[in-house]
């Protein structure tokens, strides 16, 4: 396949990217530094600097793709202003230009803090009514409604996944996070996927067909408590967190959906699991 990525140089980008290349496609990459990928370049992608930020005419750089695999984003500690503008002002351009450039696939990657503290009685699915807490999903589920009417009004050839918490592979994600984490209950679950199965399931929208317009969650098997994560990395939770309230069902997803469409089974199916592996 010609695979179009953005965010190439970022967190699941630069893990991703490798895979694509290792599996013999041909990569164009859209950095806002050409020297940040120049190691991909080496491998054979093709790369392109330029910002999403700064508006621009991407639609012939898009000609010739078979598949855009959107993955560039503001997460943590940028203006709400900046966040708005790159995750869903350039989405949304970018995916008019993949429109253009009749590009037939657009793969977006969302999160499944989309849907809030979640529902009170099972895990979220795909069709659960979005209510984002956070400024980082707000603005994911705003790109998210604009795409499918992208989709619903001009065929846009769209797939978006929501990933649960992405660990793994030198990831300093949970360590920077673990602080933040001491105000829960440690007896809350929550769902984690692992790098691997984030390029797995990204592999999977972009090459099967007839799924345009679906919506897809993506964790492991085996949600893992707030207490077991912080013992596994050698610290302990709060003790005045343990009486705080906590739905069971907020960060627990419904991963039947891209089991049985796209038969999407996880490599790590556990946080465990990776660790026996040696893929931490």
């Amino acid at each position: 396949m010609n695979i179009f990525v953005t965010g190439a140089t970022g967190k699941i980008g630069s893990r991703f990217v490798p895979r694509l290349l290792q599996r013999g496609h041909h990569v164009k990459l859209l950095v806002r530094n050409a020297s940040n990928a120049s190691s991909f370049q080496q491998q054979g992608a093709e790369v392109i600097e330029g910002d999403l930020l700064h508006a621009g005419n991407w639609v012939d750089a898009l000609r010739g793709s078979d598949v855009v695999v959107h993955l560039a984003a503001q997460f943590r500690g940028v203006e709400e202003k900046v966040a708005r503008m790159s995750n869903i002002d350039a989405t949304i351009d970018l995916a008019r230009a993949a429109l253009k450039a009749d590009v037939p696939r657009f793969v977006f990657t969302s999160t499944n803090l989309v849907y809030g503290s979640g529902s009170e009685s099972k895990p979220s699915q795909e069709d659960d009514e979005l209510r984002p807490l956070l400024p980082y999903s707000q603005t994911k589920a705003s790109a998210e409604k604009e795409l499918l009417r992208l989709y619903n009004e001009h065929g846009l050839g769209l797939r978006m996944i929501r990933l649960a918490f992405v660990y793994g592979e030198r990831d300093p994600h949970i360590p920077e996070f673990l602080p933040m984490m001491r105000t829960w209950n440690p007896a809350k679950r929550f769902h984690m996927v692992h790098h691997a199965d984030v390029s797995q399931a990204l592999l999977l929208a972009a090459s099967i067909s007839g799924i345009d317009g679906r919506i897809y969650n993506v964790a492991d098997d085996a949600p893992i408590s707030v207490r077991e994560l912080f013992h596994l990395h050698g610290s302990q939770p709060s003790t005045e967190s343990e009486q705080r309230e906590f739905n069971p069902w907020d960060m627990i997803v419904d991963t039947a959906r891209i089991r049985s469409e796209l038969n999407y089974r996880p490599i790590f199916p556990s946080f465990y699991s990776a660790r026996d592996a040696g893929t931490l």
